[in-house]
Parts: structure tokens; C-alpha cells; sequence
């Protein structure tokens, strides 16, 4: 009977899981009895997570209807800044704010029956007809899409022509992506599921090591 040689049991790599869910709440307290996920939890998690020598990934899975854009733009730039591997999912939807927190992983996910919503920064619905808060909006605005630019492969062109579409499926000023429409567009990198991100985690903390 011959030696036979048995490979090493590969270990799979420790990963954190981040949830965001409902809305993503900023300095004002939402309503009680609505989820919410808030930013001041999650800002030291994240630095925790990036601090711990265990923790090999960050998988960021999301099903948001957006919120405070600057507490998602925050958590969003916290998760492009990392050095450990990051991968988001999208399940259900990733609307809103919750764009740029989807892309600021170094790999983006959406599950098939997923979606996602670009549409103009609002403030609670509505705008004050005064040229301050119309800057002020236009200013919030370019941030939003110099981050959502800058960590896809959508263009800034693509990206403006989508947010402004007037009369489609948001039934306001606005688009809704479908799963494969996100990919298609550059926003998001691939259509895929809960193992395909944990696999990419994985391979990608082989690579770091």
C-alpha cells in the first residue's frame, strides 16, 4: 500500500460581518420603533476590525433605504480606507446613501433579486426655494458622486444621467437599478450571492498573507 500525502486542511479566514440595515441614522435620532443603523457604532467597529490581527475580512452586508447622507458617506469612507479585505453584498436593496457605502468595498456583490436607487441629495423630501440650501445641496451632491465615481467603474456622465431620469420606475426624479442593470452600468462589480463574497474573502486574505 503506497504513501499517500494528505494536504493541510485550508483554514477559513476570520471575518467580520457588518449589517446595515433600515436607515442610516446621523446626528438627529429617527423615530422610535424604525430600524436604523447608527453610524456611531459602526465608525469604532469598523477601526476595531481594521486594529485586530484575527479579523482576515469585512463582509458588509446591506439592505438599506438610505439615510443621513453624511453619517453613510462617513461609514463609507471608514471602508474604503482599509487595508483588510472588504466585500459588500447587497440583499434586498441598497438605495439612497446606501450607493456609496456598497461601493467603497474593494469587491461589490448584489444578490439577483436585489436593487439599488440613484437619485438627487434630498433634504426630508423636500427643497427650500433659496440659493443657499440649492449650493448646499449641489456641494453635498458632488461628493456623493466623486466618492460613488471614484470607487466604481461607472462614469460621472452615466452616473448624473441616471440620478436625474425624471418619470421612470422611482416615479420621481431618480432611477432603480436592477441587479444585473447595477453591473451593467459599472456601479456595482459582480452579481452574486453570500459564498461568492465569502470567497472572495477568502482568496483575497491568502493574497494578503
Amino acid at each position: 500500500m503506497s504513501d499517500t500525502l494528505l494536504s493541510p486542511v485550508e483554514k477559513s479566514p476570520s471575518v467580520h460581518c457588518l449589517v446595515i440595515v433600515g436607515h442610516i441614522e446621523g446626528h438627529a435620532e429617527l423615530a422610535g420603533g424604525m430600524k436604523t443603523t447608527k453610524y456611531e457604532h459602526v465608525l469604532p467597529s469598523l477601526a476595531s476590525v481594521e486594529q485586530s490581527p484575527e479579523i482576515e475580512g469585512l463582509l458588509v452586508l446591506i439592505n438599506t433605504a438610505g439615510g443621513d447622507v453624511e453619517a453613510g458617506l462617513a461609514i463609507a469612507e471608514i471602508i474604503a480606507g482599509m487595508k483588510t479585505p472588504t466585500a459588500s453584498l447587497v440583499l434586498g436593496g441598497g438605495h439612497s446613501i446606501g450607493v456609496p457605502i456598497a461601493v467603497a468595498a474593494k469587491r461589490s456583490f448584489i444578490a439577483p433579486s436585489a436593487a439599488m436607487t440613484l437619485h438627487p441629495v434630498r433634504i426630508n423630501g423636500s427643497v427650500i426655494g433659496a440659493p443657499e440650501t440649492y449650493q448646499y445641496l449641489s456641494k453635498m451632491q458632488d461628493r456623493v458622486l466623486s466618492f460613488v465615481t471614484t470607487h466604481s467603474s461607472i462614469t460621472d456622465a452615466e452616473y448624473r444621467r441616471l440620478m436625474n431620469t425624471g418619470g421612470g420606475n422611482a416615479g420621481e426624479t431618480g432611477s432603480i437599478l436592477s441587479s444585473s442593470e447595477a453591473v451593467d452600468c459599472g456601479l456595482i462589480d459582480q452579481v452574486g450571492s453570500l459564498s461568492d463574497a465569502l470567497a472572495y474573502l477568502a482568496e483575497a486574505a491568502k493574497k494578503k498573507d
